[in-house]
C-alpha cells in the first residue's frame, strides 16, 4: 500500500495557501473550490502553479479537518479572498508515497504511522499531502499517487 518511508530534507517552498476547518462530512464539497480558488490566483498573477498543489494538516480530529491547501509558486502571492501568502520552512520530513485512490489514505497513514512508531520516529503534530498524480492527471485511481510527510522532531 506505501513504498518503504524515508527521511528526506524538505527545501523552504513559497505557496499560495487557502485555510480550511470544515467537517469531515464536507471535506469533499470543500476540497475543489478551494484548490480552484488558490489555482485562479496564482495564474491570474503568474506566479505559478510551479509543482503539484499539498494539503498542510494543521489538525485532524475524527470530527473535523482544520488545514491548508497549498500552491507553489514562484514569488510571494498578492493576497486575494481566501488566498494567502505563506512559505512553507525547510524541514527533515519522514516521507512514504501511497498509490491509489483518496479513499485510501486512511489506510495509508495508519500504515505509515505504525512503521513510524515501530522505528522510532517522533514526528511534529502536523502533516503533508501532496497530491504528485490525481484525477486531474490520470481517470485511473490506481495511478494516483500521494506523498505522505511527518516533520521530524530531533
Amino acid at each position: 500500500m506505501i513504498e518503504t518511508p524515508q527521511v528526506v530534507e524538505t527545501p523552504a517552498q513559497l505557496v499560495a495557501t487557502v485555510h480550511i476547518e470544515t467537517p469531515r462530512s464536507q471535506i469533499q464539497h470543500v476540497m475543489g473550490p478551494g484548490i480552484g480558488e488558490a489555482m485562479a490566483a496564482v495564474k491570474a498573477q503568474g506566479i505559478g502553479p510551479t509543482g503539484p498543489w499539498f494539503a498542510h494538516h494543521l489538525k485532524m480530529t475524527p470530527e473535523a479537518f482544520d488545514f491548508d491547501i497549498c500552491v507553489p509558486v514562484s514569488a510571494p502571492v498578492t493576497a486575494v479572498g481566501r488566498v494567502k501568502p505563506w512559505q512553507r520552512p525547510a524541514l527533515k520530513v519522514v516521507r512514504t508515497v501511497y498509490y491509489g485512490p483518496y479513499e485510501g489514505l486512511g489506510g495509508a497513514w495508519h500504515e505509515f504511522a505504525g512503521w513510524m512508531e515501530a522505528n522510532g520516529y517522533k514526528t511534529a503534530g502536523d502533516l503533508y499531502e501532496c497530491y504528485v498524480v490525481g484525477p486531474e492527471s490520470s481517470p485511473d485511481p490506481a495511478n494516483w499517487r500521494t506523498e505522505l510527510s511527518r516533520p521530524v522532531i530531533e
